[in-house]
């Protein structure tokens, strides 16, 4: 694992951004991602973390929270059940307007078995589910959480999807799946770059709170999510990706992870270590013009990092609270979930957040990576 250059992680000062609020979800499940369509439409998804869950996937329309793509495909018969959505923590919309669905099968970040961890593709012309990836239990193991994904659509017959793996309870890593075929498999498995930092390196504050997992029935422990935030580069050479609980982030050349020839080791060797990003960051995402996106939870901001390797701030606002998954869109916004996750009571002992959770946006001069 190389090292690149040092970077600051003091973000300049410019005139920040100010969001505007898009939906507002004044009852009902916290959600995690956001993803906005070519044509403007935006989805939203609930993984099943405690609260009560009707409809892990949703559209927003005026203003209304409507099931997607149905109300069937979000009443799973079980856990594993392969036919039905079961706990969503990502969903993305793909450089061919398509919506791939990124189901963990792991309510509350329960043991996951085949049928349950699946990647769904919904025709965004027809509504219709036009594909569904079963992931091996080799490569979505018991302990697989199932994060976020990123695609490029010029390789193979179908292009490839990445993966991050950010259990807290067992090997992290990265998941590639070539979309074509169905295959998939995983790289930098439980690899330093992917796994979280120990509280002697890094103890996050969020709210004046150091941010902990707080069981009822013992003392406090270190947040443990790895491989969590994941964006591709502009140009499709470089997987960017962070642990949850890390100031630190990595890139490593996609070409490599694409490479079933390649073994581990060979992979690894491509890992660089970019620096020191600022904070925590739940979410990362890139534009158009080369800039890569976090966001800052101990901060209530979202910053970028420009081509020349500065980070800068794009919008801080005391609203922000746990900003969570960013989407670019075409009409020149990024989009933002804000859902007060450090308020759960697993991290507090008792239940802190307060309605309403939001979805904002914030004007940007660039628009999304559409590789295909």
């Amino acid at each position: 694992m190389s090292d690149s250059p040092e970077t600051s992680a003091q973000p300049r000062n410019r005139d920040f951004g100010s969001l505007e609020t898009v939906h507002e979800f004044a009852n009902g499940p916290m959600p995690t991602g956001v993803s906005v369509s070519d044509t403007g439409r935006i989805f939203v998804n609930f993984p099943k973390w405690g609260d009560e869950v009707t409809a892990t996937v949703a559209e927003i329309r005026d203003g209304e929270v409507v099931p997607y793509p149905d109300a069937a495909w979000n009443s799973p018969a079980s856990d594993d059940d392969p036919a039905a959505l079961v706990s969503v923590q990502s969903i993305v919309v793909d450089p061919a307007n398509r919506l791939w669905i990124l189901d963990t099968g792991s309510p509350l970040f329960q043991p996951t078995s085949k049928g349950g961890p699946k990647l769904v593709c919904v025709d965004l012309d027809s509504d219709e589910v036009v594909k569904v990836i079963l992931f091996d239990p080799d490569v979505a193991l018991e302990t697989t959480y199932l994060n976020d994904i990123r695609f490029d659509l010029r390789h193979g017959d179908g292009g490839f999807a990445y993966i991050t793996d950010s259990a807290d309870s067992g090997p992290n890593g990265l998941i590639v799946v070539d979309l074509a075929t169905g295959e998939s498999w995983r790289r930098l498995h439980d690899h330093p770059s992917t796994k979280a930092e120990t509280p002697q390196t890094f103890l996050p504050v969020v709210e004046g709170r150091v941010f902990l997992e707080r069981p009822e029935d013992g003392p406090p422990q270190p947040v443990t999510m790895g491989a969590d935030g994941i964006a591709i580069s502009h140009d499709g050479e470089r997987i960017w990706y962070c642990a949850l609980a890390s100031r630190a982030w990595y890139s490593v050349n996609a070409t490599a992870l694409r490479d079933r020839t390649l073994d581990d080791t060979s992979v690894a060797g491509t890992v660089v270590h970019e620096g020191d990003k600022g904070g925590a960051s739940d979410g990362l995402e890139t534009d158009d013009r080369g800039r890569i996106y976090l966001t800052s939870g101990e901060h209530d901001a979202i910053l970028r990092r420009t081509p020349d390797g500065e980070i800068e701030t794009v919008v801080h606002d005391p609203r922000l609270l746990w900003p969570d998954t960013m989407s670019i869109a075409t009409d020149g916004f990024l989009y933002v979930t804000a859902n007060q996750l450090h308020r759960q009571s697993k991290y507090n002992g008792e239940d802190l957040r307060v309605y309403p959770y939001s979805l904002f946006r914030v004007a940007i001069d660039a628009g999304p990576v559409r590789l295909r």
